[in-house]
């Protein structure tokens, strides 16, 4: 029985559904090297894509999890995002209880303007305008889609000391999108969770912050 009610599917049925497929997943996952902090993330992942390969591609930074809590239950940490999937994607009554917030900046057209002036992309110039607005320290970043806000996530964070909470990792793609996660994880004082190789997505992103909630409405429960 759990003890979440804010963090749970709002019906009978659709709880019913969850949790059997949680217990799918338990059965037929197979050994795994997570720890039980850590086991709930990946198998939220795993739920939401029924891709068993995420057992094993996850990586965490060793402090990821305390992190990630202790960011939830803190309360009204931002959550700042690549695109507007991952904003569209957490659930709104969920991020309500622990007075979370979303942002992203990738649409906004002066981002879009400096991107064409300095021909990068806009993802890049959304993660310098979150710096810009002090959007990034403290928070909690997501990146499912651009590989280039990831890498730029990094230069600000080694060059011009920004301190996010903890970045969650995970874009998808063919161009640079492993490349990224690898020099995320190369980050020691920041803590973060990965998907390795090509693999990843905004729905990923959105699974794992939505396990982390899930772990911190049982933790106040206690």
């Amino acid at each position: 029985m759990t003890t979440n009610t804010v963090t749970e599917q709002l019906t009978a049925a659709g709880r019913a559904i969850e949790h059997d497929s949680f217990a799918i997943i338990d059965a037929e996952v197979g050994p795994h090297n997570y720890t039980a902090e850590q086991w709930p993330l990946v198998r939220r992942m795993i739920h939401a894509n029924a891709d068993f390969e995420f057992n094993g591609l996850t990586a965490f930074h060793p402090g990821l999890m305390q992190a990630g809590l202790a960011a939830v239950l803190k309360g009204g940490t931002p959550i700042v995002a690549d695109v507007e999937m991952i904003c569209v994607g957490l659930s709104a009554p969920r991020l309500s209880h622990f007075g979370m917030t979303t942002h992203h900046f990738i649409s906004d057209p002066d981002v879009i303007e400096q991107a064409r002036t300095e021909g990068t992309t806009r993802a890049v110039q959304a993660m310098r305008k979150a710096h810009r607005l002090g959007k990034l320290d403290g928070a909690i970043i997501g990146i499912g889609n651009a590989p280039t806000a990831l890498i730029e996530v990094v230069r600000l964070v080694r060059e011009q000391g920004v301190r996010p909470a903890l970045i969650v990792g995970m874009p998808v793609g063919f161009v640079s999108a492993a490349e990224s996660k690898d020099l995320l994880m190369t980050l020691n004082d920041i803590p973060w969770v990965a998907i390795r190789g090509r693999k990843g997505g905004s729905t990923l992103v959105v699974a794992a912050i939505h396990a982390l909630l899930g772990l911190a409405e049982a933790a106040q429960a206690k």
